[in-house]
């Protein structure tokens, strides 16, 4: 397709999408979302200092968790579209956000699924009539193309942090520097992202998730290697036609949003240090950085940092187990203490039992603990939770606690 047509589709793509946040719709909606979402005990907690105690437990939350504001956007918005389109199909591409519950919920509201395990229709079904709302972590672009040439309208809920990353590896493909993204090459993000880099620009990508990938990309750039073994090593995980031998010569590094900060830094250092070692005074020339964190998954993670420096028996970390933001509050805990990531209270089903996702298995499973609730004893429990965790599950986290080591929650139940 020519330029000046791709132009004119963008053009006629972005007249279709729809803005749903008007004054006359909004009032009902967050009076919907608060009623399903919100919890006034957590607020008790917050003006508590985030601690609070009844006779020998007790439970500290960070200062800062749950719902960040690209979450509460995209589920407003989810929530005006069904208000503002009462009786027409509404679809959602895969999930609004990692978060089983407020999935669920979207479901119950008649908002039907387009992507996904078990989708409710595919794009061949829609026609100029349907909504399509695009998710917080956006979509990839022949995914959008191919729903714009069935003319639907469009509620597009990306969060800007993310639309900032497209910004940045977009802008690495106009200087010809291949994009080396930190994440999950299967995350819904990424793949957005990575459809960036190429789109017309004809530009490439690389996706690498741990150190250890990172450390084999920079002995490939210090000292070549088999390129087959680079491919197959790294299959899925890069643009159509990348060639490292090629590719590799001038790089820009971004990241999926929800990474571990630290991670991101040590995996740009470490690139940096091979690109100068291979090019000497010429790496500036070569090698670009942009710091794409989302704010809000940092806040989260230098609260629980924080919070590690008290003295805890045990933290529990609530959220979706497909949650990348949540893993990470997960893995920081591992390092001080005993750690659970926890998708609800109902995982915590007795004094002696935990059922909890194991990350290094990625499988949920039950852990025998009753060295952590053992009722004989003072206890203090820390709860953090990721940025896709409405506050009404970390509520009922705490009453959960409470309630089996066999405390009167009556005082807090009367917030």
């Amino acid at each position: 397709m020519q330029a000046a047509d791709k132009n004119e589709e963008k053009k006629k793509m972005k007249n279709r999408r729809v803005n749903v946040r008007t004054p006359e719709v909004m009032p009902h909606v967050q009076t919907k979302v608060e009623k399903h979402y919100r919890s006034r005990i957590v607020e008790k907690f917050r003006q508590s200092g985030g601690r609070y105690t009844i006779e020998t437990t007790t439970v500290i939350l960070a200062k800062e968790f749950g719902f960040c504001y690209g979450v509460e956007r995209a589920i407003d918005l989810a929530y005006a579209t069904r208000q503002v389109f009462p009786h027409k199909n509404i679809y959602l591409i895969g999930e609004i956000i990692h978060n089983p519950e407020v999935n669920n919920r979207l479901q119950k509201m008649g908002i039907m699924n387009l992507a996904g395990n078990n989708p409710d229709a595919t794009i061949n079904d829609l026609t100029k009539d349907d909504i399509v709302i695009v998710p917080a972590f956006g979509a990839e672009i022949t995914l959008m193309a191919q729903i714009d040439r069935k003319g639907c309208q469009i509620v597009d809920t990306t969060c800007g942090d993310v639309m900032r990353v497209w910004k940045r590896v977009r802008n690495y493909a106009k200087e010809d520097f291949t994009a080396i993204i930190h994440g999950k090459a299967d995350h819904e993000e990424t793949r957005a992202t990575a459809s960036r880099a190429t789109d017309d620009l004809g530009g490439h990508y690389l996706v690498i998730l741990t150190i250890e990938d990172c450390e084999y990309v920079c002995n490939y750039i210090r000292e070549g290697g088999i390129k087959e073994n680079f491919l197959q090593k790294f299959r899925d995980a890069y643009s159509s036609g990348f060639d490292p031998d090629k590719h590799l010569n001038k790089i820009g590094v971004a990241n999926q949003t929800t990474m571990l900060k630290g991670e991101t830094e040590e995996i740009q250092k470490k690139l940096y240090e091979a690109i100068k070692d291979r090019d000497e005074e010429l790496a500036k020339d070569n090698f670009q950085f942009f710091d794409t964190i989302c704010g809000a998954t940092q806040e989260r993670q230098d609260a629980l940092y924080e919070m590690l420096k008290l003295e805890m028996d045990v933290l529990l970390v609530v959220g979706g187990y497909n949650s990348s933001n949540t893993a990470h509050l997960v893995e920081i805990g591992e390092e001080k203490i005993p750690s659970f990531f926890i998708r609800n209270a109902n995982c915590l089903e007795s004094f002696e039992q935990i059922v909890h996702f194991d990350l290094e298995k990625k499988m949920e499973k039950t852990t025998y603990s009753g060295n952590f609730f053992n009722s004989s004893r003072p206890i203090t429990v820390g709860i953090t939770a990721g940025a896709s965790c409405p506050n009404n599950l970390i509520e009922e986290t705490i009453l959960r606690i409470f309630e089996i080591r066999g405390h009167d929650i009556s005082e807090l139940n009367s917030v």
